[in-house]
């Protein structure tokens, strides 16, 4: 079983407030003291009815509406792509699970729902019932769950998805590669791209773009060039995407000034984005002359992304964690208005932090931006959103259990660095996603390689 997280922070000058989720799929199996559902509880049959709770159902063309007739499952016609629309995923996997039949395009728009959600145990119904129809061999509806599983982090049933699919095209082979990538996978995404070439198929741009994307993330520089000169052999072009990924490359591998030549060799027009990778690069890797180069042409080409990075941000005026917990069809909401709470979520955060610190952890405060003192900041980083949904999950769930944690906001280099020694200490798998990639800690490592 796997537990994935929502946790939230509300932010009252922010039009769209940061949040991390998380949601247990199957209450049954959460951890008896935060159970709090009712056992034995069943959804209710299928039955004719007009609740404003219940989807609307209505005869199908040709059916006699006779009350004295027996009321049959198979004359009703639901409109499951309409409940689809209104998002409502897990009324719509109950219908189905009563017996009533999707059609291709409600398979479609559940996928979308399943990424859209992140949630991979709703992706995984969907894949069980895609199994018992005629649309299982669909390289589009594949596809689509490849791309789902890729997106909640689990290539490993992506990865026997694409084994087993009948036909394949490019763009299969395309989200296994980019799937790896964000996964933190380099290394298998570069393995599924020598399959592509021994299976005949011809690489497009796109596809050279993602193959450099793995080795920025494998740090295989060699290799990295060797498949941009290659591009020459299939008459590709290459883009600035393409000249960004090298980039992304030298970078992430710590060879700066390689990068700073390759970049001044760039034939093509370059944006503020190559200045500001490199920018991010020479900080990251502590060279300050680079880092100041880097920011002064920024500030000749676009002075607003430099200034901005400068600019004092004004205190919330209200922090607000928001964590939903979905237990099968219902969603429980649990808030943290007052940031130093007592609950027990708090209470197992307090004494995760002290086994931190003496694993090692010391808090970086430069992640902190309000103007207040060291141990204030201190007490802040303690509790963002993502630590506060790692502990009750923590709580909530048996030992071992793999938590998923959501962020809409780029996790801060501290809590990076605790979440790696918390994995070491409670001895679990902690996956988040952040606005960029996935992160898997494990065993105090990430399969970022602490670049994101």
């Amino acid at each position: 079983m796997e537990l994935k997280l929502h946790a939230s922070m509300a932010s009252s000058s922010s039009p769209t407030p940061p949040f991390c989720t998380y949601a247990v799929p199957d209450a049954s199996r959460l951890h008896p003291r935060r159970n709090g559902t009712n056992k034995g509880r069943s959804t209710p049959p299928l039955r004719k009815g007009s609740h404003s709770n219940e989807p609307k159902l209505k005869l199908d063309e040709g059916v006699h509406q006779n009350q004295n007739a027996p009321f049959s499952r198979s004359s009703l016609n639901v409109d499951l792509l309409g409940l689809c629309e209104e998002g409502k995923l897990n009324q719509v996997l109950e219908l189905m699970g009563q017996g009533v039949v999707a059609d291709y395009s409600v398979y479609l728009a559940l996928l979308n729902l399943c990424v859209d959600t992140r949630s991979l145990e709703s992706g995984k119904r969907v894949h069980e019932f895609l199994r018992r129809t005629n649309f299982r061999g669909d390289i589009e509806l594949n596809n689509r769950l490849i791309g789902m599983y890729g997106k909640c982090g689990s290539m490993m049933d992506a990865r026997k998805l694409f084994d087993e699919m009948p036909e394949r095209n490019i763009s299969s082979w395309h989200l296994m590669i980019s799937g790896y990538t964000v996964n933190g996978l380099g290394d298998d995404g570069l393995l599924i791209f020598q399959k592509m070439k021994q299976a005949g198929i011809p690489p497009d741009g796109e596809t050279f773009a993602l193959v450099l994307a793995a080795c920025a993330r494998a740090e295989a520089v060699e290799e990295g060039f060797v498949h941009f000169e290659s591009m020459k052999e299939y008459g590709i072009v290459p883009s600035m995407e393409h000249y960004f990924e090298v980039i992304n490359i030298l970078g992430n591998a710590g060879q700066l000034n390689e990068a700073e030549e390759f970049i001044e060799k760039i034939p093509i027009e370059l944006g503020v984005e190559v200045w500001q990778a490199l920018r991010n690069f020479a900080q990251i890797h502590g060279d300050l002359e680079l880092e100041d180069r880097a920011e002064e042409l920024l500030t000749c080409i676009d002075p607003s992304k430099a200034i901005a990075q400068k600019l004092p941000t004004p205190p919330r005026k209200k922090q607000s964690g928001i964590n939903m917990l979905e237990e099968k069809n219902r969603v429980s909401e649990y808030r943290y208005s007052i940031p130093y709470k007592e609950e027990e979520a708090h209470e197992k955060l307090k004494g995760l932090n002290g086994q931190m610190r003496e694993a090692g952890y010391v808090p970086d405060t430069r992640y902190v931006l309000h103007d207040i003192d060291e141990e204030e900041k201190e007490k802040a980083l303690q509790y963002h959103s993502e630590r506060l949904a790692i502990a009750y999950g923590l709580i909530s769930t048996p030992p071992r259990t793999t938590l998923r944690i959501i962020k809409n906001l780029r996790i801060c280099g501290d809590c990076h660095n605790a979440i790696k020694i918390m994995s070491k200490i409670v001895g679990r798998e902690l996956i988040v996603r952040d606005n960029k990639r996935f992160h898997h800690f494990k065993d105090g490592k990430c399969s970022c390689g602490d670049y994101w």
